[in-house]
């Protein structure tokens, strides 16, 4: 090894240079990621920032009697995959910057790569999470029926340009080497690709490919470059998640462009799916149409507009309570308001009962919580005026987190679902 020990950092044979950046990488590469910002390469600043980085002797040339090392930067496979052909650029940049810190101590031969990260993930082949061809083709069958055009206010290659690397995928046309120039023959020149061929052309995988891909797609279309009219996008994410949801996933608001929404894909939270299934069943159980128009809003609202979920749970449980009341001939005062409905059924259906004996076991604490399950909707009728849609608010007001509105679908979905529960018990001994 070639050493210059003209500093005092400087490494000796038996402690050279790449074995103090494997050991302590942050020192040699925070200088090399800010030389690439200065140079103007965020991309590659970013990467050297964020992978893993590692050093390995890879080879010796004997010529010269020089070792050769390999400095790996492991990154995310999508992320990985999305880098196309620049991936080689990104290695000369990251390359080119770091030279001059290394070549301050050591004469040592190195090359840069870029690589994927491999990670064990035991449940790669169950595809959790997934959205099925069935639903993917629905939301593309929905597109097509309403003439939508996908591309928006962009054409083709522009749009796809913004998720895939359109040099580094095939073209279906021999007379071009990549994606990009038999797009522009065929939708340009020759105009002779319908304006959905997007969502059955393979090199896209829309149907068949991974679901991330797909959910970035939707939230392309939603784009407010690609998509300037509010009102067209906001039609459309209500129906795309009209789909997801029985997926498990839906399209929420991240933030504003121009004060137009900037749409993501998001998980459905577990306890979300399970209140609105419970939702959906107490609705079915009272025949109650409206119902289902509300659990609609409240799906669509816990996490874009926590006030608004807040505000439909209170509407939710006067819903059920009406119509547990006319179903029992009871006469509903017209100013009634949740509290007075919630003691309406609390009596008609004895929800606190007087028949438990009390010599039974937890007979107070039964009492107690039954009490209390009754006790919660006039607190949600609160938390509703205080927090939830419907008021007018100053200017300093600041609104609740969606777990917030997590805990009030879940009090009301508790409480619709123990009264219609009791409601049908009745219904059916009588």
């Amino acid at each position: 090894m070639k050493v210059r020990c003209d500093e005092l950092d400087c490494p000796t044979n038996q402690d050279h240079l790449m074995k103090r950046i494997e050991e302590q990488p942050d020192k040699y590469l925070a200088t090399t990621t800010a030389m690439l910002v200065a140079g103007g390469m965020a991309e590659a600043a970013s990467i050297v920032r964020t992978s893993t980085a590692s050093v390995a002797e890879t080879g010796y040339d004997r010529d010269s009697g020089t070792p050769i090392w390999t400095i790996t930067f492991e990154i995310d496979a999508v992320e990985y995959a999305q880098l196309g052909t620049k991936k080689e650029a990104l290695e000369e940049q990251i390359s080119n910057c770091l030279d001059p810190v290394i070549k301050q101590f050591t004469d040592d031969w190195f090359n840069v790569k870029i690589t994927p990260k491999v990670s064990i993930r035991p449940e790669w082949r169950e595809q959790k999470g997934d959205v099925s061809a069935v639903t993917r083709r629905n939301i593309i069958d929905g597109l097509k029926l309403d003439n939508v055009k996908w591309y928006g206010r962009m054409d083709d290659v522009a749009f796809l340009s913004r998720l895939y690397d359109l040099e580094a995928l095939p073209s279906y046309d021999s007379r071009y080497k990549t994606a990009s120039g038999d797009i522009r023959q065929h939708r340009f020149n020759n105009d002779d690709w319908e304006d959905d061929w997007v969502y059955d052309d393979a090199r896209f995988g829309l149907i068949g490919g991974p679901v991330e891909m797909f959910l970035r797609f939707l939230c392309e279309v939603l784009h407010p470059v690609v998509r300037s009219d509010q009102n067209e996008a906001l039609k459309l994410v209500s129906e795309f998640n009209d789909q997801l949801r029985r997926e498990g996933w839906h399209l929420v608001e991240e933030e504003k462009i121009a004060g137009r929404p900037r749409f993501v894909a998001k998980p459905l939270q577990l306890t979300d799916r399970r209140s609105v299934s419970r939702a959906r069943t107490v609705a079915d159980a009272l025949d109650a149409s409206w119902m289902q128009k509300e659990i609609e809003r409240l799906e669509k609202a816990v996490d874009s507009d926590p006030a608004l979920a807040i505000g439909t749970a209170k509407e939710l449980v006067e819903s059920c309570c009406k119509s547990i009341l006319e179903k029992r001939g009871v006469t509903i005062p017209k100013k009634a308001d949740l509290p007075k409905l919630t003691k309406m059924v609390t009596k008609e259906l004895k929800l606190v009962p007087e028949g438990i004996s009390d010599e039974a076991k937890g007979a107070d604490i039964i009492k107690l919580l039954l009490r209390n399950l009754s006790a919660l909707t006039q607190y949600l009728a609160e938390l509703r005026g205080l927090y939830g849609s419907g008021h007018g608010r100053d200017g300093k007001h600041r609104s609740l987190e969606p777990r917030h509105a997590r805990l009030a679908v879940g009090t009301a979905v508790a409480f619709i679902d123990f009264a219609t529960s009791t409601y049908r018990k009745q219904s059916e001994a009588e």
